[in-house]
């Protein structure tokens, strides 16, 4: 079970690394320009991305980010959000590369963002939603990328790819 977990925070990694060069490859009017996805554009999409994963780990470890909005924008800059993601994504492997079989079982307690009642949950399901959540808006911020860039500006981000090693 705990390999399930570490080949997930690795295909992150490695899912994030190449959407950031491709994200890089645009001109850089690109990161900001609004095409419609749910966070307008990239920057809105890979912020939103960073600010989910830091409220995430934040309940797996116990320490909250009370503080942080869905919406808000950590990082202006294609450069500095890079640094974070990257520090983010070693810090998600960290993590899961520390859980045993009892830690995955543990329930965690936390309140949402958004609303103020309390949700307990296995560790293991709200890690499958933090991977999952991530899958989800890195398909979005790949049409902005084939929507600003053509059809060959998104790299290919499939599981299987990253598990033959593509």
């Amino acid at each position: 079970m705990m390999k399930r977990w570490i080949m997930f925070g690795d295909y992150n990694t490695w899912a994030n690394r190449r959407l950031y060069a491709a994200v890089a490859a645009l001109p850089p009017t690109d990161f900001g320009r609004d095409g419609g996805a749910f966070f307008r554009s990239l920057r809105g999409t890979l912020n939103h991305i960073l600010v989910a994963d830091r409220i995430w780990l934040g309940r797996f470890e116990g320490e909250p980010a009370s503080d942080l909005k869905l919406d808000q924008i950590l990082h202006d800059d294609l450069g500095d959000l890079t640094a974070a993601r990257e520090a983010e994504d070693e810090r998600l492997r960290a993590f899961v590369g520390g859980l045993d079989e009892k830690d995955a079982e543990r329930t965690i307690v936390y309140r949402r963002q958004t609303s103020p009642e309390e949700i307990r949950q296995p560790l293991e399901f709200a890690l499958a939603h933090l991977f999952n959540h991530q899958t989800h808006h890195r398909g979005q911020a790949h049409a902005l990328l084939t929507q600003f860039g053509g059809p060959d500006a998104g790299p290919a981000l499939d599981l299987a790819f990253f598990q033959r090693g593509l």
